[in-house]
């Protein structure tokens, strides 16, 4: 068995966590996810800044303290944490670990910046597999620093180098695939971002760990003592999470979602097997951040009656003052959150904002604040604004694009400055074999009985994320009954129907019977990426929620 724990969900994650993984139990691996499409992003600008950078800082103040914690315990430590400058962070780690005298061999993997082959692009990576990673650990490695690999491979490297799985050896592979994806969100394992969250205490939830077996089955668990919980909802939803259909591809084998069984073993202990895997898709994961222009924006307080009418006015003096040099792109969206005969003159309040993009800073600076702040006095009754609009800032947009793998040099750089290439998979499936997997037939619906209008929350769990300009949203039930009506109720049309802003865009819904679930793709309503901040919530992290929040006629026995 080998146990891996995981540290961190994301670049400013709880810093303590890494420590807490050391002390509050056995561990043979650590992992800690620094990485997401806007993180890329940020780090870029980093380095246009100072070529040295480019990598996750906050990585190197928690091993201040936990380096020779993990060297004492033999608690090997693998982390995406180098970003765009994966030499140098281990670079950094070594002159740490020097400094404290404590004897650590550190490797690297490189060859996943594309950024040179993207002209106009501030950072283009592929993501890379796990045999890179795999590579410095069989050749003794204590720490492994990498840059843009899949958050799955920082499980799927440990476990093919501890059980000595080959690159074909599919199953195991997968079952891998789907622990690391457990573990990668951190405590979104554990009870944190969970919609039935209070089934449980997660006022700090524990971060989770996979006991992985040679099969590739594991159990999801967390040190005991910690907070949250892990039962087979909390796996069901991060399973779902920013996935799409039964087919779950990546670098090194395409798991079959739609083969996962869950159990529950027992107190926070959640069994994973069953996994199949396939050979993997010929083509690698290219991400690519491009500066998109300026943004700016202002929101205008409304406050008592006339909401309407107030909004109205503004609108229309904005417009004549920016007529002169209109931006681009001006959006304007009304949102009433104020309330009759209120008691409080927050409750009262509904808020009116706008934003503006353009390529030209200048367009979106000082235009913008000058014509806000000149209506102070000339406006509607009432007038202000949350906070004065800046001189603009940059965003970024994102986009997929796709490379053999032949296009990247994948190498594992070890603590004694030995290079070894990765060889590229042996066998890949074809696209048209990746095509949705068409699953056991519907079960019957329930037979017709009285129905309550309530929420689909108080029936369904969900969780939803960002995956470049789409969303995924996955919707799961906890009993068979339930699940008989849910697969027939939520359709890609009722879908739809819920969740307007999905009415005009293409809506995929995927099937999953072993979890009782069901996955949603809406395609490009995030625009040009989380960094575009195309809407409200632009990661779609509250998206599910919303869907639970709308009321269907759901049969009174389910209630």
């Amino acid at each position: 068995m080998l146990r891996i724990g995981n540290a961190s969900g994301f670049y400013g994650d709880r810093f303590d966590a890494m420590r807490e993984m050391l002390t509050d139990g056995p561990l043979d691996v650590l992992t800690g996810d620094y990485l997401a499409e806007l993180t890329m992003l940020i780090l870029a600008r980093d380095r246009l800044k100072d070529p040295s950078a480019g990598y996750a800082r906050t990585f190197l103040r928690q091993l201040e303290e936990c380096l020779g914690p993990a060297h004492e315990r033999g608690v090997r430590i693998v982390t995406n944490a180098g970003g765009l400058n994966p030499a140098g962070l281990a670079d950094a780690v070594r002159y740490l670990a020097d400094r404290l005298g404590i004897p650590v061999r550190v490797a690297h993997v490189e060859g996943d910046d594309l950024t040179a082959a993207h002209p106009g692009s501030l950072a283009a990576h592929a993501y890379l597999g796990g045999f890179g990673i795999a590579a410095c650990l069989r050749e003794g490695a204590d720490v492994v620093v990498t840059g843009r690999v899949t958050d799955a491979a920082l499980v799927t490297g440990p476990a093919a180098a501890h059980f000595g799985w080959g690159p074909t050896e599919y199953d195991r592979l997968a079952g891998a695939v789907v622990a690391g994806h457990v573990l990668e969100c951190g405590a979104q394992a554990t009870g944190g971002n969970y919609a039935f969250f209070h089934e449980g205490d997660v006022r700090r939830p524990g971060f989770p760990l996979a006991e992985i077996h040679a099969d590739g089955s594991c159990v999801i668990t967390k040190h005991d003592g910690t907070g949250g919980f892990v039962d087979v909802g909390t796996v069901t939803a991060q399973l779902l999470y920013e996935t799409a259909g039964a087919r779950y591809a990546g670098p090194d084998v395409t798991a079959r979602l739609d083969t996962v069984r869950l159990t529950q073993e027992g107190p926070d202990r959640v069994r994973v097997e069953g996994v199949r895997g396939e050979a993997p898709p010929p083509t690698l994961k290219v991400g690519v951040n491009r500066l998109g222009g300026f943004r700016n924006e202002v929101t205008f307080v409304l406050t008592g009656l006339d909401i309407e009418e107030k909004a109205a006015l503004v609108r229309q003096q904005m417009g004549d003052a920016l007529a002169e040099s209109p931006p681009t792109e001006a959006r304007w969206d009304l949102v009433r959150t104020d309330r009759p005969d209120a008691e409080t003159e927050e409750m009262a309040s509904a808020l009116l904002r706008l934003v503006v993009r353009d390529a030209d800073q200048q367009v979106v600076g000082r235009p913008l604040s000058g014509a806000a702040v000149e209506l102070a006095l000339a406006g509607y009754p009432g007038f202000h604004v949350l906070a004065p609009p800046g001189k603009g800032a940059p965003y970024g947009v994102f986009e997929d694009v796709y490379v053999p793998h032949s296009a990247v040099t994948h190498v594992a750089v070890l603590h004694d400055g030995r290079r070894i290439p990765v060889d590229p998979p042996k066998a890949s499936a074809a696209p048209a074999a990746l095509q949705e997997v068409s699953g056991p037939p519907l079960p019957e619906p329930p037979p017709p009985g009285p129905t309550i209008r309530a929420p689909l929350g108080l029936l369904a769990g969900a969780r939803s994320g960002d995956k470049g300009c789409n969303a995924n949203v996955g919707v799961w039930v906890r009993t068979d009954d339930a699940w008989r009506w849910l697969v027939h109720e939520l359709t890609a049309d009722r879908f739809r129907q819920l969740i307007p802003e999905s009415r005009d865009l293409p809506v995929t819904r995927h099937v999953l019977p072993n979890l009782r679930a069901l996955n949603f793709v809406v395609e490009g309503i995030l625009g040009a990426g989380v960094a575009s901040q195309a809407r409200f919530d632009p990661q779609a992290k509250a998206l599910g929620e919303w869907l639970r929040s709308r009321h269907s006629d759901i049969p009174e026995i389910l209630l």
